[in-house]
């Protein structure tokens, strides 16, 4: 209400076309925008300051200034993705790394394969009796993660729909999880051979 005229002056029509122009892609990067920041930027730049670097600089310095305040990836964006590149192309030469070009954190190789499951399965390959649920006995399993350290796996039978859920220890190792599920699964079995 109060960013688009306060209770007096708030017409729904305007708020939402102030939302579209807000939420619009790509916005011009603080750098574009601040001769007086990204020469500053610039200029640590060519000290050989990391991006972080620069980045608590300018937090420390100007911290009540927002206008001042630019983060790390900002700058890499700036530096090396070109319509992006309102910092001068040749500054990247002056990182510590001496890159021409930034990968994405999750493409490095030193994370590679971090949290694939080996010998996977995929789902479209799973049996036929499966997907149609004809034949009860196949079960389908997902972690519910909270907060640290709360955490439910839930059970589901796919013919019945049958829903189990279990409540995780803390913790969530594999072999907990795994204890948590064999013992919720034989209070099941037990209360079906006592019937």
């Amino acid at each position: 209400m109060n960013r688009n005229g306060g209770r007096a002056r708030y017409r729904a029509q305007h708020a939402e076309a102030a939302a579209w122009d807000r939420a619009r892609r790509p916005k011009p990067s603080k750098l574009a925008l601040n001769w007086s920041l990204r020469a500053l930027v610039e200029e640590k730049l060519e000290l050989r300051w990391s991006p972080q670097q620069i980045s608590q600089w300018l937090r420390r310095t100007y911290g009540d200034d927002e206008a001042m305040g630019v983060s790390h990836e900002t700058i890499y964006l700036s530096l090396f993705v070109q319509s992006r590149g309102c910092l001068r192309r040749e500054l990247s030469a002056h990182l510590r790394s001496g890159r021409r070009t930034r990968r994405a954190r999750a493409q490095r190789s030193n994370r590679q394969g971090q949290g694939q499951i080996p010998d996977r399965i995929m789902i479209s390959e799973r049996p036929a009796e499966v997907e149609d649920r004809a034949v009860p006995g196949h079960w389908e399993g997902d972690l519910l993660l909270g907060k640290l350290p709360t955490g439910i796996a839930t059970l589901v039978e796919r013919s019945t729909r049958f829903c189990q859920l279990v409540e995780l220890p803390e913790g969530h190792s594999a072999e907990a999880v795994r204890d948590a599920l064999v013992k919720s699964i034989g209070s099941l079995l037990s209360s079906c051979a006592a019937r």
